[in-house]
C-alpha cells in the first residue's frame, strides 16, 4: 500500500504544478529564478524539477541551463483538446482566415466562465495581436466571448449578467447590461461580434460563433489586429469572412446548413 502522507503529499503536488503553471507563461527560467518567483528554497525546486523532468514534463536546455516546458506536458493538454474535433477541423479554416484577412485567426472555447484561447495562426505582420493557446479572457470584453454570449438562451444570458458588474479593461469597455444585450442582439442579428478595444486599447477582434448539431455555439473562431488595419470600413467584410468560416467549421461536425 501507498503510504499516507497527509497534507504534505497535497502540497508537493501543489507545488509542483505551480513550477508547470510558472513555466508555461516563460520561455525558460533559471532555477534560482524559478525558486525566486514562487517564493522557495533552490533545494525543494531542485527536487521538484528533477521529478517533473523523469516524467518528461519540464526539461533542462543545457547551452543556458534554463528550464522549460517539455513534451509530457504538451501530451497531457493535448488530452484536453480530445475533448472535441473542432480544434483539429479549425486549423485549416484559420490558415485560410488569417491569408484572406491579413490579420491573425484565433479559435476559442468558453472555460470556467471565460474565453480560453486553444489555438492561434499569426499574421505575417510586424504589429499583430497575441493570444497563445491557454489565455483566458472575460467573455463580454472579447469578441468571442461576445459571440457566444450572443448564442446565450434568455435566462442563462440574464445569470451570466446578474454574476456581478462587469469589469471595465479600458474605457471602451462595455460595462453596462443594457448596452451588452444591445450589442449581442446585433451580433446575434448580423452572425459575428465585435470587441473595439474593450480588452486593449489599439487592437480589435472580430469573431463568430461554431455551432455544432444541436444548435449550440461550442467554440469561436475570430480574426485580430490594431485599428490602424482593422477599420471601420474594414468591419463588416471582415465580419461576412468569420462569419462562413465559422459555418463552414460548424458543417463539418455536424451543424445544420445554414446560409452565408
Amino acid at each position: 500500500m501507498f503510504p499516507v502522507e497527509g497534507q504534505s503529499t497535497i502540497q508537493a503536488l501543489d507545488r509542483a504544478l505551480e513550477v508547470i503553471q510558472l513555466l508555461a507563461t516563460r520561455d525558460g527560467m533559471t532555477l534560482s529564478a524559478i525558486a525566486a518567483a514562487l517564493d522557495q528554497s533552490v533545494a525543494t525546486m531542485h527536487r521538484v524539477l528533477a521529478t517533473l523532468e523523469a516524467r518528461d514534463f519540464v526539461e533542462l536546455s543545457v547551452d543556458r541551463h534554463e528550464w522549460h516546458i517539455g513534451p509530457g506536458t504538451f501530451r497531457a493538454g493535448s488530452a484536453f483538446l480530445r475533448r472535441t474535433n473542432v480544434v483539429e477541423r479549425a486549423r485549416p479554416e484559420m490558415h485560410a482566415l488569417m491569408a484572406e484577412s491579413g490579420e491573425t485567426s484565433n479559435l476559442g472555447v468558453e472555460w470556467k466562465g471565460q474565453v480560453l484561447f486553444l489555438g492561434q495562426v499569426e499574421t505575417h505582420e510586424m504589429i499583430r495581436a497575441f493570444f497563445p493557446p491557454g489565455t483566458v479572457s472575460a467573455k463580454h470584453a472579447s469578441g468571442i466571448g461576445k459571440a457566444l454570449l450572443s448564442r446565450y438562451d434568455p435566462g442563462r444570458l440574464q445569470s451570466f449578467l446578474s454574476n456581478g458588474p462587469l469589469e471595465r479593461f479600458t474605457a471602451r469597455t462595455v460595462t453596462e447590461p443594457g448596452a451588452l444585450l444591445a450589442q449581442l442582439q446585433r451580433a446575434r442579428d448580423e452572425g459575428y461580434a465585435v470587441d473595439d478595444e474593450e480588452r486593449t486599447l489599439g487592437m480589435r477582434c472580430v469573431a463568430a460563433p461554431i455551432l455544432n448539431i444541436h444548435g449550440e455555439a461550442i467554440a469561436g473562431i475570430s480574426v485580430s489586429g490594431p485599428t490602424q488595419r482593422m477599420t471601420d470600413d474594414r468591419i463588416a467584410a471582415i465580419g461576412s469572412m468569420v462569419r462562413k468560416a465559422a459555418t463552414r467549421i460548424g458543417k463539418q461536425i455536424g451543424a445544420a446548413p445554414s446560409p452565408e
